[in-house]
C-alpha cells in the first residue's frame, strides 16, 4: 500500500493532461507534433504509474485495496474509489492501450488534432473511473460521461456514415442506463447507502431482485453488447477511426461485463440464479448467430466486430455459469479479447492507412509484399479462433468447463463457435493475406514502418505470453473471485433453505 492517492493520480492524469494541451494552438506541423508529443508522454506516464498498482497489489487479499474516501455530497454520496482482483487488471488495460492508440493515429488524422487527442484523454479518465468507483453515483457517472468523448470520436473523425453510427451507440447505450438509473434510486431507498461495499452485504428482498437485475441487465447487455441489442457495434466499428475502434472493443464492451461481475452477481444472487437460463440461451445465440454472420461479411471491420459479439457471448455465459472457472474465464476472455480483437483493429489500420478501403474484395497475396505483417496478422487471427499457446485459449477453455459443469447442451452448443470462429477468421485471412499478387493498386505496399512495428509487436508478445503462462492474471484474480463464488453459494443456499421452510 502506498501512503498516497494512487488510484486518483492514475485516474486524473489524462485529464491533466488535457488541460495541458488545451491552450496550444492547432496550427501548423510543429504545433500538431507538440500536441501529439504531451498527449503520448501523458499516456505512456499514466501507464507506468498504473503498474505500481499491480506491483503493490496483495493477490492473498480478497477485499477492495488502495482504498480513497472522501465526502461528497451530504446525502450520502462520496468520492469512493479502490480496486479488487476483479477490476485492477482492467486499469491496467486501459492504460496499457491508451499510448498504442494515440501512436496508432499519428498519421492518420490530420485534422481537428487537439480535439481528437483532448477526447482521448478525457476518454481514459472515464474509462479508469469506471473500474475504480466503489460509489453507486460516482460509478454512473463515470459509465454514462464516458458515451461523450466516444460519440465525438465516432461522429467527428469517423467514416461516411459516422453520424448515423455515433447516434446510434448513443441512443443504445444511453436507453440501457435510464433504467439502471432507476434500479440505483430504488437501492438507495432501500438500503439507504450508494457504497458499493456496503451495498454488497445488504440483502435484497427476492421479488426485488428481479427488478433491480433487469434494470442493470439492460444496460450492461447493451455495453457488452448482447444479442439482440448488439446492432449498434458493426455500425459504430466500421465508422470509428482505428483508434476508436481499438478502444471500443479493447475497454468499452469490457464494462458490461464488468458490471455483471461487480453488481448483477453479488447483489442480486437470486435473481441471477433465476435468469440464468435467459443468460445461457442469449449467449448461445450470440455465439452461434453472429459467427454465421460474421462469415457473410465483405468488410474487415464489420467481420471483426461480430466476432467480438460471438467472444463476448463465452464471457457472459461463463460469469453466470456461476463458479469460480467461469468467473475467472469470462475475466480471461475479456482481457485477452482486449489485446486480440484491439491488435486485429490495429492490423486492419495499417492497411486501411495504405489503401483506404476496408472491403475484402479489394486485397489479396499481401503475404508477398508484407511478410511481417502477414506474421502479425496470423498470430492475431489465430489468438481470436483461441488456438493453445494465445492468450485466446485460455479463457476460452475455462468457461466452456465452467459451462460443462452446469449444463453440458448449453457447453455442446457453445463448442460450434469455436469451430464457426475458425471458419470466418481463416476465411478473411486467406482472402487478404494468400494467393498471387494480381491487383496493381497492391504492388507498392510497404511492409510495416517502425511506428507501426511499436504499436503491433508489444501485443504480439503479451498474447503469446498470457497464452502460455496465464498465472500473473489467474493469480491477482483468484483471491476475490473466491470471495464472490463463496458469497453467491451462500446466498444461494441460505434463500434455498428459506424457501424449504415456507413450504
Amino acid at each position: 500500500m502506498y501512503g498516497w492517492p494512487i488510484l486518483s493520480a492514475v485516474t486524473f492524469l489524462p485529464l491533466l493532461g488535457a488541460l495541458l494541451i488545451l491552450p496550444i494552438r492547432d496550427e501548423g506541423r510543429a504545433a500538431r507534433r507538440n500536441i501529439r508529443n504531451v498527449t503520448l508522454l501523458v499516456t505512456t506516464f499514466t501507464f507506468l504509474l498504473s503498474l505500481f498498482i499491480w506491483i503493490g497489489f496483495d493477490n492473498a487479499e480478497p477485499g477492495f485495496q488502495f482504498v480513497e474516501r472522501v465526502e461528497w455530497l451530504d446525502s450520502g454520496i462520496s468520492y469512493h474509489m479502490g480496486v479488487d482482483g476483479i477490476s485492477m487488471l482492467f486499469v491496467i488495460l486501459t492504460t496499457f492501450l491508451m499510448p498504442l492508440c494515440i501512436l496508432a493515429s499519428w498519421e492518420s488524422v490530420e485534422k481537428r488534432v487537439k480535439e481528437y487527442m483532448i477526447a482521448f484523454l478525457i476518454l481514459e479518465t472515464l474509462m479508469i473511473g469506471v473500474f475504480c468507483a466503489l460509489d453507486l453515483v460516482l460509478f454512473y457517472v463515470f459509465f454514462e460521461a464516458g458515451l461523450i468523448p466516444m460519440f465525438l470520436i465516432i461522429g467527428v473523425w469517423g467514416g461516411k456514415r459516422r453520424i448515423y453510427a455515433s447516434f446510434k451507440f448513443f441512443l443504445y447505450t444511453l436507453l440501457g442506463s435510464v433504467l439502471m438509473l432507476l434500479a440505483i434510486m430504488a437501492m438507495y431507498w432501500h438500503a439507504g447507502t450508494m457504497d458499493i461495499p456496503t451495498l454488497l452485504a445488504h440483502e435484497f428482498p427476492a421479488g426485488m431482485q428481479q427488478w433491480l437485475w433487469l434494470a442493470f441487465f439492460a444496460s450492461f447487455a447493451v455495453k457488452m453488447p448482447m444479442w439482440p441489442v448488439h446492432t449498434w457495434l458493426p455500425d459504430a466499428h466500421v465508422e470509428a477511426p482505428t483508434a476508436g475502434s481499438v478502444i471500443l472493443a479493447g475497454i468499452l464492451l469490457k464494462m458490461g461485463g464488468y458490471g455483471f461481475l461487480r453488481f448483477s452477481l453479488p447483489m442480486f444472487p437470486d435473481a441471477s440464479l433465476y435468469f440464468q437460463p435467459l443468460v445461457f440461451t442469449l449467449s448461445i445465440v450470440a455465439i452461434i448467430y453472429t459467427s454465421l454472420v460474421a462469415l457473410m461479411q465483405e468488410d474487415i471491420k464489420k467481420l471483426i466486430a461480430y466476432s467480438s459479439v460471438a467472444h463476448m457471448g463465452y464471457v457472459t455465459m461463463g460469469i453466470f455459469a456461476m463458479n469460480i472457472e467461469g468467473i475467472q474465464g469470462g475475466i480471461y476472455q475479456m482481457l485477452s479479447h482486449g489485446l486480440v480483437s484491439g491488435a486485429l483493429f490495429l492490423c486492419v489500420g495499417v492497411i486501411y492507412d495504405r489503401m483506404h478501403t476496408r472491403e475484402i474484395a479489394a486485397y489479396g497475396g499481401l503475404v508477398n509484399n508484407m511478410p511481417k505483417y502477414a506474421v502479425v496478422f496470423l498470430i492475431f487471427t489465430m489468438a481470436n479462433v483461441g488456438l493453445p499457446g494465445t492468450s485466446g485459449f485460455v479463457g476460452e477453455f475455462l468457461t466452456l468447463l465452467a459451462v460443462f459443469k452446469v449444463n453440458t447442451w448449453v457447453a455442446l452448443f457453445a463448442t460450434t463457435g469455436v469451430i464457426l470462429s475458425a471458419g470466418y477468421a481463416l476465411w478473411l485471412y486467406r482472402r487478404v493475406v494468400f494467393g498471387a499478387l494480381t491487383k496493381d493498386s497492391l504492388k507498392n505496399l510497404l511492409d510495416l514502418n517502425p511506428r507501426e512495428r511499436a504499436v503491433i509487436y508489444p501485443l504480439v508478445v503479451l498474447v503469446i505470453f498470457f497464452g502460455v503462462y496465464p498465472a500473473p492474471i489467474l493469480d491477482a484474480t483468484a483471491a476475490s473471485v473466491d470471495a464472490l463464488v463463496n458469497s453467491l453459494t451462500l446466498s444461494l443456499d441460505v434463500a434455498d433453505a428459506a424457501a424449504q421452510t415456507g413450504h
